[in-house]
């Protein structure tokens, strides 16, 4: 069967659409996006997922094309009818359609597109670790928006790839805020430490359950700014994230964390992670 795609309103074969050149999340990157998880062929966190794209739809001043409950049924229809149990749905809103412009012109309709892809979770990296490397944080000042413009993500991932890391942790002047494609948290001293939610990183779906979970398990969590010189005091670290999950780091900038194994506070965390799948 062909791949399905949303797109408006209907449901079609992605063979079946066509995309303008015109289109401003093409000439721009203007456009906003969100990556739900699948388990057991349901939608992981919608609620938070879709509170997280309306704030990023304010934020950069795009119409949502639908109501969000409107929109959620048609993101179930196609996770139904994709008939996918263990993978991703990928949802992306432009701001819509014009001739290559730097102001944003009025009355664009905004145009909706996703689709489900089967992703099997990440149990190995979860067992055994990853290792990242370091890097200066160069992105916008509105990190906070789940935006399109992901280039420096990709160049900074890539990077830390050819130094032979599986993720890179970026830091403003040493003040550590996120990986490229996660969230980032340590443990020290028993305590677990994030940088805040404010403008600097992603409000991570998966952060927001880790830290949950983190209070029900009455271990202290302080989301406040680190350095780049607690990471190397750490007894462990992880990065959240959709697809990644609670994913132990064992090794940074060729320094082991702690041990170099998954730590016991990660672990308990992600016992508990598991108990939310449903």
């Amino acid at each position: 069967m062909d791949h399905l795609v949303l797109f408006q309103d209907r449901i079609l074969s992605k063979h079946e659409i066509s995309l303008s050149p015109d289109d401003r999340g093409y000439v721009f990157g203007d456009g906003i996006y969100e990556v739900f998880r699948i388990y057991n062929g349901k939608l992981y966190e919608t609620e938070a997922h879709m509170q997280r794209l309306l704030r990023s739809a304010q934020g950069v001043m795009i119409d949502m094309p639908y109501e969000p409950a409107l929109l959620v049924q048609k993101l179930h229809e196609l996770l139904q009818r994709s008939n996918i149990q263990e993978g991703i749905l990928y949802m992306q809103i432009t701001r819509g359609i014009a001739p290559r412009a730097h102001l944003i012109p009025e009355g664009l309709q905004p145009v909706l597109y996703a689709y489900c892809s089967p992703l099997a979770r990440p149990h190995e990296a979860m067992q055994r670790g990853i290792k990242a490397v370091t890097a200066e944080d160069i992105r916008w000042h509105r990190c906070d928006l789940k935006t399109l413009n992901l280039l420096p993500n990709t160049l900074a991932r890539s990077a830390a790839k050819q130094r032979g890391a599986d993720e890179v942790i970026m830091h403003r002047d040493g003040r550590v805020t996120e990986c490229s494609s996660s969230n980032f948290m340590i443990v020290q001293d028993g305590v677990l430490r994030t940088h805040p939610a404010d403008q600097w990183i992603l409000h991570g779906i998966t952060r927001q359950v880790v830290l949950r979970l983190a209070r029900e398990l009455a271990i202290p969590v302080a989301e406040e700014p680190f350095t780049i010189g607690d990471i190397a005091h750490a007894d462990e670290a992880f990065i959240t994230g959709t697809t990644s999950e609670i994913t132990p780091i064992v090794e940074v900038d060729g320094r082991r964390i702690g041990s170099g194994t998954p730590g016991e506070i990660t672990m308990r965390l992600q016992e508990a992670f598991e108990r939310t799948i449903v």
